[in-house]
C-alpha cells in the first residue's frame, strides 16, 4: 500500500497514529518535500503547526526504523514563493502530483483537497478534522476577577493591570523573575491552541508578532525581531454591562431606536470605551436590529447573533463593502483610528448603516474634531449626530450634533451667516460648541464660558485672527482690543501704522472685508495704560500720507525703482528701511525714484530688501 499525507493530516500526527493501530502497517509512505518545506517555515515563524508536525515525521523514521513502515522523502521542495501562495492551493498541487505519480492513496483532513483531488482521479482517504478540547491555558493562573492584562517578559516578574475601571493599577503579581524557556512555553501552548481549538482563532501572524484570540483574551505575542526579546501580553475584560448600567440609559436607547445613528463613543485608554460599545451591540441586537461588528483585533465578547468582521484582504474598506451587501441596520467599529477608519466609518454611514465607531478622545469635542479635515464639513452631522464621552467606565457627557446655517454666536453682521455645526449637551439641549468656517479655516468655538475668561469663545477667536492678519503687515508688536461683535481695535509702532494702513487704506480694507470685522489702527502709545502719545490713524487710512508711504521696490538690471502714487515729482524726500534713514532722492518726472545699481546707496538699499526690511518714503522735513 502507497500512501502520500497532505500537510493537514502531518501537523494533526493521524499518519502515526494509523501506523500504530495497524491501519498503515507495512505501508510505503511518500512524503513530499513540498510538506517538509511547509512546516519547516511554519516552524521557523513560531507556529506551533509546524512544530508538532516536525515531531510528526521523527516519528515516521523511528516506525520506519522498526521496520513497520517505509518512508521516502520525493516530489519538489515547496519555495518561498509557493509557502506565500500555499492559501491559493500552490502547495496542495504539488502533493496532490506527488499522489498521481506514485499511485498512491491520498490522505488528507481538507474537504477541499480532497475533492479536488477526487476529481482529478486520485484516490483518497478524507479523514475528518480533529476536534480539540480547549483546557485552561497555564497564563490564567495569573488572572483573577480584577485583572485586566497580564504582562509576562523574560528576566522580570510577571506584571499585571488590576482593579476597578478607572482605578487600574501596574503591579507585579510574581516572586521569581521568568526565564525564557518558560515564556516560549506559554507562548506555544496559546499559539497551539488558538490553532486548532473550536473557540479560539489566530487574528495576526506575521514575523514576530502573533495575536490570538482565546475565549475572552486578547493574547499578543511578540519576539525577535519585532521586539529585543518574546514577550506576551494577555488581555480580558474585567466587567460586562448592559445598558442599563450607564447613565442617560433610557435617553440613549430611544435616541438609538428612534432612527439608524452615526454615534462616536469616546474617552481615554482604558475608560471602558469598548464595554460600552458591547452594551449598545447586545441593546440593539435584542432591539431586532440585524448587528455586525468591524474589530481589529476581534476581542468584543458578544453574544452569537452578533457577527464579528476582521479586515477583509488586509483592509476594511473591503470589508466595509462586503457589510453593505449583508445590510445590517448597525455596525459597531472598534476601533476608528486612521484617516482610512474615518473614511470608511463616513462611506458607511452615508450608505445608510447605522455606525457606532469608538475613539480615543481626551475630551469630548475631540471626537468630533478628529473628523475635521477627513470630511466635508457640512457633512459631519450626517455623518455622526451622537457624540458619547465615557469616563471611568461611565457615560460622562453626550452631545447632540445638528447643523443649520445661522450667523455664529457672538457675531452680528446678517452677511457673515453660514453653515454652522452645533453642539448641544444632550441632556440639558444647552449650546456647548460651534464650528464653521471663519477665514478659510474650521473654527471650534466653545460657548460654554466657565473657564475663568472674560472674554467669549468669539472673542478669543476674532483677536487670534485679527492679531495673524495684522502680525502679518508689520515688524514690531500688535495689541488687540475686541470692543464688540463687529469691532476692535489694534495698537502698533508708529513706525508700523502707515504699513498697516496701506496705501489709500487699501491693507486694513481688505483685512476688515477678510474678517468681517470693523478695525480702528492706533499706535501703541494710545493703548489705555499707556502714556499719552502721537494721534493714532484709523482704518480708513487718514494721516497715512504724514507718517510716510510703503513701496515696493522694483529691481532692473540697471535700477532699483521705488514707485510712488500721487503727483510728487519733483518733491524732495528720504528713503527708510524700517523707520531707519537710508537716503534723500529727488522723485523724478515719473512719480517715482530711480537708483543706479552699483552705487554705494544701491547697494544700501538691496541689502535692506534682502532683509526683507520694509521700505517707506517720507517727506524730507
Amino acid at each position: 500500500m502507497n500512501v502520500v499525507p497532505d500537510t493537514s493530516v502531518v501537523v494533526d500526527g493521524r499518519i502515526s497514529q494509523r501506523v500504530e493501530d495497524g491501519e498503515y502497517e507495512g505501508a510505503t509512505i511518500y512524503v513530499p518535500e513540498a510538506v517538509v518545506g511547509e512546516v519547516e517555515a511554519q516552524a521557523n515563524s513560531g507556529r506551533q503547526t509546524g512544530w508538532d508536525a516536525l515531531e510528526e515525521l521523527q516519528r515516521l523514521v523511528e516506525l520506519a526504523d522498526d521496520g513497520r513502515v517505509e518512508v521516502h522523502y520525493v516530489g519538489e521542495r515547496a519555495d518561498e514563493d509557493d509557502i506565500k501562495r500555499a492559501s491559493a492551493g500552490a502547495i496542495d498541487a504539488i502533493i496532490r502530483d506527488v499522489a498521481a505519480e506514485y499511485d498512491a492513496v491520498f490522505v488528507t483532513s481538507d474537504i477541499v483537497q480532497a475533492e479536488v483531488a477526487k476529481g482529478k482521479g486520485i484516490e483518497v482517504e478524507f479523514l475528518e478534522p480533529l476536534e480539540h478540547e480547549l483546557g485552561e491555558l497555564a497564563i490564567e493562573e495569573y488572572f483573577d476577577d480584577l485583572t485586566m492584562s497580564v504582562h509576562l517578559k523574560p528576566g522580570m516578574v510577571a506584571m499585571a493591570k488590576r482593579g476597578e475601571v478607572g482605578e487600574v493599577e501596574y503591579q507585579p503579581i510574581g516572586d521569581e523573575e521568568l526565564d525564557v524557556e518558560t515564556v516560549k512555553e506559554y507562548a506555544g501552548e496559546i499559539i497551539s491552541t488558538a490553532k486548532r481549538a473550536d473557540d479560539a482563532f489566530v487574528e495576526l501572524s506575521e514575523e514576530g508578532m502573533t495575536i490570538a484570540q482565546v475565549r475572552d483574551m486578547r493574547i499578543a505575542i511578540s519576539e525577535p525581531p519585532f521586539s529585543e526579546q518574546i514577550e506576551i501580553t494577555a488581555v480580558r475584560p474585567i466587567v460586562k454591562t448592559t445598558m442599563d448600567d450607564y447613565e442617560h440609559a433610557d435617553e440613549l436607547r430611544d435616541r438609538l431606536l428612534e432612527r439608524d445613528r452615526g454615534v462616536l463613543i469616546a474617552g481615554a485608554p482604558g475608560a471602558g470605551k469598548s464595554t460600552f460599545a458591547q452594551a449598545v451591540a447586545e441593546f440593539l441586537s435584542d432591539a431586532g436590529n440585524v448587528v455586525k461588528t468591524m474589530e481589529k483585533p476581534r476581542d468584543l465578547q458578544l453574544d452569537e447573533n452578533v457577527t464579528q468582521y476582521t479586515e477583509l484582504g488586509g483592509e476594511m474598506s473591503k470589508t466595509a463593502d462586503s457589510l453593505l451587501m449583508v445590510r445590517p441596520d448597525y455596525t459597531i467599529y472598534d476601533e476608528v483610528r486612521k484617516t482610512d477608519d474615518f473614511e470608511v466609518f463616513a462611506d458607511m454611514r452615508l450608505a445608510g448603516v447605522g455606525m457606532v465607531g469608538v475613539v480615543h478622545a481626551t475630551r469630548p469635542i475631540d471626537a468630533l474634531q478628529r473628523l475635521v479635515g477627513r470630511v466635508e464639513l457640512g457633512m459631519i452631522p450626517q455623518i455622526v449626530d451622537t457624540v458619547v464621552y465615557i469616563e471611568e467606565g461611565d457615560v460622562e457627557t453626550v452631545y447632540d450634533v445638528t447643523t443649520e446655517v445661522k450667523v455664529p454666536e457672538g457675531l452680528m453682521e446678517e452677511d457673515l451667516a453660514r453653515p454652522v455645526i452645533q453642539v448641544r449637551d444632550f441632556s440639558t439641549g444647552t449650546p456647548a460648541y460651534e464650528i464653521y468656517t471663519f477665514n478659510r479655516q474650521v473654527v471650534t468655538v466653545p460657548l460654554d464660558e466657565n473657564d475663568g475668561s472674560t472674554d467669549s469663545g468669539v472673542d478669543r477667536l476674532a483677536k487670534q485672527e485679527v492679531e495673524r492678519e495684522i502680525q502679518a503687515a508689520t515688524r514690531g508688536p500688535v495689541e488687540v482690543d475686541i470692543r464688540g461683535p463687529n469691532e476692535a481695535v489694534v495698537y502698533v509702532s508708529d513706525d508700523d501704522i502707515s504699513h498697516v494702513i496701506g496705501k489709500g487704506g487699501g491693507r486694513i480694507a481688505d483685512i476688515e472685508n477678510r474678517l468681517g470685522i470693523n478695525i480702528d489702527v492706533r499706535t501703541l502709545d494710545e493703548r489705555p495704560g499707556q502714556p499719552a502719545g502721537t494721534q493714532g490713524a484709523s482704518g480708513t487710512g487718514d494721516g497715512a500720507e504724514e507718517s510716510g508711504q510703503i513701496v515696493t521696490p522694483e529691481i532692473t538690471s540697471r535700477h532699483i525703482i521705488l514707485p510712488l502714487s500721487g503727483d510728487r515729482s519733483g518733491e524732495t524726500v528720504e528713503v527708510q528701511a524700517d523707520g531707519e534713514y537710508l537716503f534723500t532722492a529727488t522723485v523724478g518726472r515719473g512719480g517715482d525714484i530711480k537708483v543706479s545699481r552699483g552705487s554705494a546707496i544701491a547697494e544700501e538699499l538691496e541689502r535692506a530688501i534682502d532683509a526683507e526690511r520694509m521700505v517707506s518714503v517720507v517727506p524730507n522735513e
